[in-house]
């Protein structure tokens, strides 16, 4: 799709980005359709295996509230471990109030999720979707990912639609979530929004059927889960079953959680660590649909673009 030319302002809260090509090929790309591209300092910055020290990384963060920053759109180069450190001397409130102001779209994934969570536990609207070096800087290009990238960022009210189970689902409710683990380690802490009938969406990767069960029991047992309508399941890639596991997979610990929540489970959506992905905005307003095996969400209440 054809899109107008945006400023992109790049920040690296979190890991150090080994694969720098990545990266640069992410910017020539967006350069070369005609983007400006700034703050490329932050790509090759770099303290043991963070993209820089806390203050540095956590100076990223404090510079987005700043009144003369000109931006369209804020993206980290990448994920990694890094942003958990930086909550307690993040100030989520101040840069909620600039957002108000001069809102800017705040995209990315991974775990990034748990700034996007301090900050819609604000009442601030991020955007869960491609980064930097993963994403703009893939080998090949996903032109989905990128479709729907656009799509959510310029695009009041939109549709997705996807292939799942068979099953009959008709709920609405505020669209959240993200990174299954980022949302496990802020349970019980100040920085996890307490959303009241959410359409909670998850996505992971690396990690086991077991451990995500064990997250998600975290999240049950904490009491999340009893305020969701529905939960969205995206992609859980980079796992390797053994002969141990003996069946047991994913399908098993979606089978649990609807047991032990009663909530619906719609599997499927292309979401998350993956060459095809959505872009979701968190904290918009959504209706999950399910007729047979056609899955659809639809988004609104966001802010766009202008």
């Amino acid at each position: 799709m054809s899109v107008s030319p945006r400023s992109f302002h790049l920040i690296a809260p979190s890991g150090y980005c080994q694969n720098q090509q990545a990266a640069q090929l992410g910017v020539q790309r967006l350069r070369d359709q005609g983007h400006k591209i700034n703050n490329v300092q932050v790509i090759s910055r770099r303290d043991s295996r963070f993209a820089g020290s806390d203050s540095a990384r956590l100076q990223d963060l404090e510079d987005l509230a700043q009144e003369d920053l000109q931006a369209d759109i804020v993206m980290p180069v990448r994920g990694g471990y890094g942003a958990t450190r930086l909550l307690p001397h993040f100030d989520s409130a101040r840069l909620t109030a600039r957002l108000r102001e001069q809102p800017m779209a705040i995209c990315g994934h991974s775990d990034f999720t748990v700034i996007q969570m301090a900050l819609l536990q604000q009442g601030a609207f991020t955007f869960s979707g491609p980064m930097l070096a993963g994403n703009f800087g893939a080998e090949t290009l996903s032109e989905f990912t990128i479709e729907h990238f656009w799509r959510a960022l310029t695009s009041p009210k939109l549709t997705l639609e996807w292939q799942t189970e068979p099953q009959q689902v008709s709920v609405s409710g505020t669209v959240w979530g993200g990174n299954l683990a980022m949302l496990a380690s802020l349970a019980g802490t100040p920085w996890m929004p307490q959303i009241q009938d959410g359409i909670l969406v998850i996505e992971d990767i690396n990690e086991h059927p077991f451990r995500v069960e064990r997250m998600l029991l975290q999240l049950a047992q904490q009491g999340v889960l009893a305020r969701q309508k529905a939960i969205v399941t995206g992609s859980f890639t980079g796992v390797k079953l053994t002969e141990y596991d003996n069946g047991y997979d994913f399908d098993s610990v979606w089978t649990l959680i609807r047991q032990i929540t009663g909530l619906p489970i719609v599997t499927g959506l292309e979401f998350g660590h993956h060459w095809n992905t959505v872009t979701l905005p968190l904290g918009a307003q959504g209706h999950l649909q399910v007729n047979g095996t056609a899955g659809s969400l639809t988004l609104s209440g966001h802010p766009t673009l202008r």
